[in-house]
């Protein structure tokens, strides 16, 4: 007998089926035993009469923990008290894995759970979150080549910065010294100029001395780059690619969606929506008026203030032309305020803060150069860069999406950490 998906099940009753997976949960009475298995589709509920098993039979199922790997045969039967109305009553089992004393049950620590993060990724829980993960995936390479991109790869082994040099990773590299890549961008420049339009999915790394919730030091991107279009043009394919996405997600993963306790009546409703753009101007307006904060001009937004101004959105928006001084060397002066600069983030609500962030870049060989000089860079290392700049160089820009606030945002999670199967923060590296 061929070995069926848990879930393949439901629609088997009164048929013989075999499954196999993992012990969800195990109850033992004095003549019954019953078992919940699991498997990557769902769980599914086993019944064991004693009368139907020998002695040593009998002996080893109750022998048994949570976690055990079987396999199982019997017949489906409709069952209202049981996981998805569902169960089989068992007439042969094998083991195929046994389980002493699983570490993990309810009521357990954060900290406890990330240390057996290697056996935490079994539960339901993050099994959904990352089967939400893959649909997440899978959409950024459908909508970009839908569009025409083509899907660019840029070395992980860099030796410039993009993001600032305080949040590099070192490495040793032979006799020279590299670092972790913060960003495709740099090399994505140079592929626009053969490409046209480019996008890639790939680990990103920032050595951030922070531990909020929104932070890891090892993440994930999903980076466009595109010659000929303005912020405009990229702020607009963003907000596309977010709700594309978010609808994906819907089509695919409604039952993960269930076992977080998501509404999603809210993201169909967010999807379906407008979603705004306003200045850094505007975003200090409100702020001071409705919530009463006074930030001063030229500051960068920091969580506290992301927060408090989506507190009056419904939806995620897009903030653009933030002071010039605060951005990286690349983004350039907008022509009609040139304090500003031709750049945006996109933040989310409820508290997930940014999860797209994006600019032209700036095509002024002599005002890169500055930019740079004045973030103590040597410019002998960016030359090849510039040259972008000397041999036909014309109107770009990007943006890159954080995977992991686009994923913790639509699960709902508490921490980005658990968008991601093994995080990696200030404080974490192992397991």
């Amino acid at each position: 007998m061929d070995f069926k998906a848990i879930k393949e099940t439901y629609s088997e009753i009164d048929k013989e089926v075999a499954v196999r997976g993992w012990i969800y949960r195990i109850r033992k009475t004095s003549n019954v035993v019953f078992i919940v298995l699991r498997d990557s589709t769902g769980i599914l509920q086993t019944v064991f009469a004693q009368d139907n098993f020998n002695k040593q039979e009998w002996d080893a199922l109750n022998s048994l923990g949570v976690e055990a790997a079987m396999e199982i045969k019997g017949k489906a039967v409709s069952q209202s008290k049981a996981p998805n109305n569902v169960e089989i009553q068992a007439s042969s089992f094998k083991i195929v894995g046994e389980s002493d004393n699983f570490p993990i049950s309810k009521d357990f620590s954060p900290e406890f759970l990330a240390d057996v993060r290697h056996l935490w990724i079994r539960s339901r829980k993050m099994t959904s979150i990352f089967k939400i993960r893959s649909s997440v995936a899978g959409a950024i390479h459908e909508f970009f080549r839908k569009k025409g991109f083509y899907e660019f790869d840029a070395p992980i082994l860099q030796p410039n910065q993009c993001e600032g040099g305080s949040t590099l990773f070192e490495v040793n590299y032979y006799k020279d010294k590299l670092y972790l890549t913060q960003s495709w961008q740099l090399y994505a420049e140079a592929a626009v100029f053969a490409l046209e339009r480019i996008y890639n999915y790939g680990p990103t790394f920032r050595a951030e001395k922070s531990r909020t919730s929104r932070h890891l030091s090892e993440f994930w991107m999903a980076e466009m780059e595109a010659a000929w279009m303005d912020l405009k043009d990229i702020s607009e394919i963003g907000k596309e690619e977010i709700k594309f996405i978010l609808k994906r997600v819907l089509e695919n993963n409604k039952e993960d969606l269930g076992i977080l306790k998501q509404d999603i009546n809210k993201l169909k409703k967010i999807a379906e929506k407008d979603w705004p753009t306003i200045t850094y101007d505007k975003a200090l307006s409100i702020l001071k008026k409705k919530e009463n904060m006074e930030v001063p001009w030229g500051k960068d937004l920091r969580t506290i203030e992301e927060d408090n101004l989506m507190k009056h959105f419904d939806t995620p928006i897009v903030v653009t032309n933030y002071p010039k001084e605060a951005m990286a060397f690349y983004k350039p002066k907008d022509p009609k305020r040139p304090e500003t600069a031709l750049c945006f983030d996109m933040l989310a609500p409820e508290g997930y803060g940014e999860i797209i962030g994006g600019s032209q870049r700036s095509t002024d060989l002599e005002e890169l150069k500055s930019s740079l000089k004045k973030e103590g860079e040597d410019i002998s290392n960016y030359e090849w860069y510039l040259d972008l700049r000397r041999y036909g160089s014309v109107p770009h820009s990007g943006y890159g999406v954080g995977v992991e606030r686009v994923i913790a945002w639509i699960c709902g999670l508490d921490n980005v950490r658990d968008a991601i199967p093994f995080p990696r923060t200030i404080t974490r590296y192992k397991p």
